[in-house]
């Protein structure tokens, strides 16, 4: 999964265990939805899979000269973006805590890295916990993900399209109280995901999102 954490909006999503396949397939679709602009800095834990994913779809070609003047050129390869900010999340545990979070940049320079979080409206630190919490807030709307529970898939499609339902139906229809806007003292508007990243002007309802087209003409 990939979230904006700013908006708490969830992006994309890709069903399934986590394989280096399917890394590849959620940052393509990422890449896809967002018009294939750089972020100011991408995040994620150390799984090793998302940063050969990331150089392959933002990746820029370089191709070598030719040593001498016959011969063939040497193979060409990608090299990340100057632009391009991407660091990990490293969790030291003992007795299964943890004990010490360090980052570690994987893609762009401590400079830009510093001026990406400065430019940040939700955290000065290199961190998890958006997804983490949206994993959380995922499990508790769809049953099928609770741990230890009779109510677990039986089929994949349905687990499949049922993860879709709960995930994108709620940047639309579920506020988010640490989105909301005080408009009057003890008075405030709640706001979707959708609303406070600008998509739309209101809460939505179920109705109304399963009836709005997917395909615009």
């Amino acid at each position: 999964m990939a979230i904006d954490p700013e908006h708490r909006l969830v992006l994309s999503v890709i069903p399934g265990r986590r394989t280096a396949d399917h890394c590849q397939f959620l940052v393509e679709d990422f890449h896809r939805r967002t018009g294939g602009r750089i972020m100011n800095l991408l995040t994620s834990d150390e799984y090793p899979a998302y940063a050969g994913a990331i150089l392959e779809v933002y990746g820029q070609v370089v191709q070598p000269e030719r040593q001498g003047h016959c011969g063939r050129f040497p193979h060409p390869y990608k090299v990340p973006p100057k632009e391009l900010v991407y660091a990990t999340v490293h969790k030291t545990r003992e007795n299964n805590r943890v004990v010490d979070v360090e980052t570690r940049l994987i893609y762009g320079s401590a400079a830009t890295l510093k001026r990406a979080l400065k430019k940040s409206a939700v955290s000065a630190v290199v961190n998890t916990v958006f997804i983490e919490r949206q994993n959380g807030t995922d499990r508790n709307r769809n049953a099928r993900k609770v741990r230890k529970t009779y109510c677990f898939s039986k089929d994949w499609d349905v687990h499949e399209a049922v993860t879709y339902f709960t995930t994108y139906s709620a940047n639309f229809c579920w506020p988010v109280r640490t989105l909301r806007q005080k408009i009057a003292p003890k008075r405030y508007r709640q706001r979707t995901p959708a609303m406070a990243a600008g998509l739309t002007d209101h809460i939505w309802t179920l109705k109304e999102w399963l009836s709005y087209p997917g395909v615009q003409r």
